[in-house]
């Protein structure tokens, strides 16, 4: 799954992963972002697994070895 990583203006680092609308987390860097994105989307996954909501195809392949 695509992450995006951006610093802000603020020096604070934002990611995003773009197939799944509004999981965005701050980090002080660029891993602490990445760390707090993919800790979120792996929640909002299970939560719509869970719930038998739709999962964005490309969410697939972060259970895929």
């Amino acid at each position: 799954m695509q992450i995006e990583l951006e610093r802000e203006e603020d020096g604070r680092w934002i990611g995003e992963v773009p197939a799944l609308p509004g999981v965005v987390a701050y980090g002080a860097t660029e891993e602490e972002a990445r760390i707090k994105v993919e800790a979120l989307a792996f929640r909002v996954i299970a939560d719509r697994i869970e719930h038998g909501e739709p999962v964005p195809p490309e969410a697939h392949r972060v259970f895929a070895a």
